[in-house]
């Protein structure tokens, strides 16, 4: 049985009101965000799904995988989706020396700000597992980076999780101003790409919009 679960504890943000966990809105409108890519054919398999349903996202990309799927990662930026930074080689904070951490996303900040528009920002950050130290997150938010964690997971990484499973987390916790976590990553792929497109098609049909990730938004909270 798969231990993490897939709505935030309360608590959890309590613990850390600093870091952006939902979206404070009363439109019935869902922030998906994609972690790990970009990856061939998946990442652009869900931009096509996107697309289908006129929903934008927020795609968390490690620089490693930018560096090696440019292509891929303009291909994001072209369909009007917002990018965020997820690390170089996507460590775990709480098992990495700060020092050792701060440099890894400043790595992967360089790449991604390489192949970003001119005069464009990407200040958005999600620590890869969600696992983060206090010091670390301090030192990012005063670089200028808003933390972006979750309030729904659909936990379609985990082998114990069927596709079913991965659909029903979202379906079920999902609501106004929730942010949404999903993988467009090879180990997610078979959940990820069973569960999304009826995540739009259910949520579509109830009034819902997809939305990106923006300042704007985020001013709101």
């Amino acid at each position: 049985m798969e231990l993490i679960p897939a709505k935030l504890p309360l608590f959890v943000k309590w613990l850390f009101p600093k870091y952006v966990w939902n979206i404070s809105t009363e439109e019935k409108v869902i922030y998906l965000t994609f972690d790990d890519g970009p990856t061939p054919k998946i990442t652009t398999w869900t931009l096509d799904v996107l697309e289908q349903f006129q929903a934008k996202a927020t795609f968390f990309c490690t620089g490693d995988n930018v560096e090696k799927h440019p292509d891929i990662f303009q291909t994001i930026i072209e369909k009007g989706h917002a990018i965020g930074n997820h690390t170089y080689s996507h460590p775990d904070g709480w098992k990495t020396s700060t020092e050792t951490y701060l440099a890894n996303v400043k790595q992967a900040q360089s790449i991604i700000k390489s192949q970003l528009p001119q005069d464009t920002t990407c200040n958005l950050f999600r620590p890869p597992y969600g696992q983060i130290k206090k010091k670390q997150g301090r030192i990012l938010m005063s670089l200028g980076y808003n933390i972006i964690m979750w309030s729904v997971l659909a936990i379609d990484w985990s082998e114990k999780t069927r596709k079913e499973k991965s659909l029903k987390n979202v379906i079920k916790h999902a609501k106004k101003g929730s942010i949404v976590v999903f993988h467009d990553s090879e180990k997610a792929s078979e959940n990820m790409q069973y569960a999304l497109p009826q995540v739009l098609e259910y949520f579509s049909e109830k009034g819902y919009r997809f939305e990106s990730l923006t300042s704007k938004s985020l001013l709101s909270n």
